[in-house]
């Protein structure tokens, strides 16, 4: 597996065959080389409505860190459709090459909407290098860090090459073959073999046979799986697997798994040791997972923990003097707004408190509620009171007693949204534009304006002066 991860990378074709392409003209005017460090940061289905509300909850409308740093929007379609998943969202973000639904670092078939390059026939579903890959054949040190499964589509995005998201397997092994020095996150049960029962191997171990996890510590890597022992390592490559599948979601977190910010200063404190600079990227993965069952606790307070670890690599950035900090969500998810449709005559009149009173006072997530629920649902004005509803109503208790199969989760975000006056379109990923969140040693270096979702690699690439991730506009 190792000879063919090699050779994958060495038949990538950097992208060279688009040099000359027109780009836009914040990126034109931006230089090469300016920068020795670049820390690439995704909060993975995360809408403008979010941040707004996030900042009134948290922070009483005061600006969030990585608003300091807002510089443009970013148009997040894919080749062929308008509306992205991860996997080719991530892939654009990650390589400079727009590509379809499904494909990891892998180019399309089909790319005819703008900014997307069409390959030629013997192009077609070849694999394409990641700005993590090309910071490591350049000599830097690399990082990778999820709060989902680091298998998932995003994290994979930028450390290996699959025709489908879902192949975990295949893509794990990748990523255990890459050698990167610090990787952080989920996904622990992709890696080793279900040893209990070895007639009920499931799709969430390894299905090949192979355990990793040898390799692992052949390549010299510390194993850990705590908190405890991920702020105690000294150890300069590392591989933390802090749950079987995705991590908890930041506000229901065990003390045994460390919060978004811990790891991404953990992997700075041990990357930036290296000589010739790192690469690090970092996920909050779980707002998406919020956005998608219109979990309306789970998506602030994702995004709250997203920020925080955004604030860790600003103040090194900043500190440092030789750093570029990227950020932007692969797409938008659920619709979330500020103001519903119960709001429409009198949204003029509402004070702050109407919409963050109950959000604030959540002492977990929608989702850590409804594993709270009791077989009979008798307990529901507790479980009301721990999403900040101390006076939950008949009806809005009989709201989730009476959910269709299926639907309690759902019955109990819309208690809490409805509370607070919020409104969501859709249980899926939505196709605005994104804010881009950049902060450069340099000013005359920032990038700004309207840009593709397939040359924000391709910013990254220019500041570590690498000829790669070349994103075209039509």
């Amino acid at each position: 597996m190792k000879k063919n991860v090699v050779s994958m990378l060495l038949a990538v074709v950097l992208l060279a065959n688009v040099a000359g392409a027109a780009f836009a003209a914040p990126l034109e005017g931006v230089g090469e080389g300016f920068a020795k460090n670049v820390i690439y940061l995704i909060p993975d289905g995360m809408s403008q409505g979010g941040v707004t509300l996030a900042r009134w909850v948290y922070n009483n409308g005061e600006p969030l860190h990585m608003d300091e740093t807002v510089s443009g929007l970013m148009q997040t379609h894919n080749s062929d459709t308008i509306v992205a998943d991860s996997a080719p969202a991530g892939t654009a973000m990650a390589t400079g090459v727009k590509t379809q639904d499904k494909l990891i670092g892998i180019k399309p078939a089909v790319a005819n909407l703008p900014g997307a390059f069409q390959p030629t026939e013997d192009e077609i579903y070849m694999p394409v290098a990641s700005i993590l890959e090309a910071a490591k054949l350049n000599g830097k040190k690399t990082g990778l860090i999820a709060t989902s499964e680091i298998q998932h589509a995003t994290p994979a995005d930028y450390s290996s090459h699959a025709v489908h998201r879902n192949e975990y397997t295949n893509i794990g092994e990748q990523q255990v073959y890459q050698g990167i020095d610090v990787v952080l996150g989920g996904g622990l049960g992709y890696l080793g073999l279900d040893t209990s029962d070895e007639k009920k191997i499931t799709s969430k171990y390894r299905v090949d046979g192979e355990d990793m996890i040898p390799v692992l510590e052949e390549m010299g890597y510390e194993i850990i799986t705590t908190r405890d022992e991920l702020l105690a390592s000294t150890a300069d490559k590392i591989w933390g697997g802090f749950a079987e599948k995705a991590m908890k979601r930041d506000l229901d977190k065990p003390a045994e798994e460390p919060s978004l910010a811990e790891m991404t200063q953990k992997a700075i404190d041990v990357l930036s040791q290296g000589e010739n600079g790192f690469f690090l990227f970092v996920e909050g993965s779980q707002v998406d997972w919020a956005a998608h069952a219109n979990d309306t606790v789970g998506i602030i307070s994702e995004i709250k923990a997203f920020d925080d670890a955004f604030g860790v690599a600003l103040d090194f950035a900043k500190a440092d003097g030789n750093t570029v900090v990227i950020a932007a969500t692969d797409h938008g998810n659920s619709g979330i707004t500020i103001g519903n449709m119960a709001t429409s005559s009198n949204y003029s009149t509402l004070p702050v408190e109407f919409f963050v009173q109950y959000l604030r006072k959540a002492t977990v997530t929608e989702e850590k509620a409804l594993s709270m629920i009791n077989e009979d649902g008798s307990n529901l004005a507790e479980v009301f009171a721990a999403l900040g509803i101390e006076d939950a109503t008949e009806e809005e208790i009989a709201s989730v007693l009476e959910a269709e199969e299926g639907g309690t989760a759902l019955a109990l975000a819309r208690v809490v949204s409805e509370r607070s006056g919020i409104g969501y379109s859709t249980l899926g990923h939505t196709g605005e534009d994104v804010a881009i969140y950049v902060y450069s040693p340099s000013a005359e270096n920032t990038l700004s304006g309207l840009i593709n979702n397939s040359e924000l690699g391709q910013y990254a690439a220019k500041a570590f002066g690498i000829s790669h991730c070349r994103a075209v506009r039509s």
